[in-house]
């Protein structure tokens, strides 16, 4: 499985689009994830954007608080036919869902769900709760499971990950769009990451113009967010195998590359 960190922007998405068949043919990866709350304008997704990163190789998309920014994406959550996903323990009632169960060559079932922290972040339901209740809901024949956890604070990842341990295949921090070094494989035979990254403008302050977020630093006014226009484009995320019989991770490992700015790929706009 290759999961990739949140997707900044329209250089994020070609970044995506240019990176992921190589990588599915170079890697062998039968399922693609990415976090994809930022690919549109930088904030929240719209349908459009959606079904662009879908025909870009993404097989499931996932999101987090910036999920609401656009708001003609809401009624896309409730759709079947596309794997959107809202994490799950927003309130019951909430548009969208949390949880969704593939197959992988027509053999394997393969579950993700996706979860947001609360420390430093609205204080929605606890993931700890919810993600048990996600658990006991899955077929019994579901092995493979990835947790994309979108939280702001390294010990509330950390603390899932431990959670979690022998209990799912692996779990993903997203949100920060700095990708840490914690990689491991935890004892119970889960892989863990505290943040997968981003896939956006590299000379930039989490992806967006630097000059404007120092500014916004240094007279405390506030800013209008603008995606870094010109510079290299990375993309971050981490590919993961797992044996589909036991649901045990056997390895995990960091992918981070750099499209140079003459790349189609890392020609950076706007929107």
């Amino acid at each position: 499985m290759l999961f990739l960190g949140d997707i900044v922007g329209r250089p994020g998405r070609r970044a995506v689009a240019e990176l992921v068949p190589k990588w599915r043919a170079e890697f062998g990866c039968e399922l693609v994830v990415a976090n994809g709350e930022n690919a549109a304008g930088g904030v929240g997704l719209t349908p459009p954007v959606a079904e662009e990163l879908w025909r870009s190789g993404v097989d499931v998309l996932t999101s987090g608080n910036h999920i609401w920014s656009k708001k003609e994406i809401i009624p896309f959550l409730d759709q079947d036919y596309r794997p959107l996903l809202r994490p799950a323990n927003y309130p019951p009632g909430t548009p969208g869902r949390g949880v969704y169960v593939t197959r992988v060559g027509e053999k394997w079932p393969v579950a993700v769900i996706n979860l947001q922290g609360r420390t430093f972040m609205e204080p929605i339901d606890s993931p700890f709760r919810v993600v048990d209740q996600c658990l006991s809901s899955l077929p019994e024949d579901v092995r493979v499971i990835l947790v994309d956890f979108h939280a702001e604070a390294t010990s509330e990842k950390v603390a899932m990950g431990w959670y979690l341990n022998g209990r799912v295949s692996a779990v993903i921090g997203t949100h920060t769009h700095i990708p840490t070094a914690d990689e491991r494989i935890l004892p119970g035979g889960t892989a863990y990451l505290t943040d997968a990254g981003m896939c956006g403008p590299l000379d930039s302050v989490l992806g967006v113009e630097t000059e404007v977020i120092l500014r916004a630093f240094v007279t405390q006014l506030p800013v209008r967010h603008e995606i870094a226009r010109s510079g290299p484009t990375v993309v971050s995320g981490v590919l993961i195998e797992v044996d589909p019989e036991s649901g045990r991770a056997l390895l995990i490992r960091r992918i981070y590359e750099v499209l140079p700015p003459s790349s189609p790929s890392a020609t950076a706009a706007t929107t």
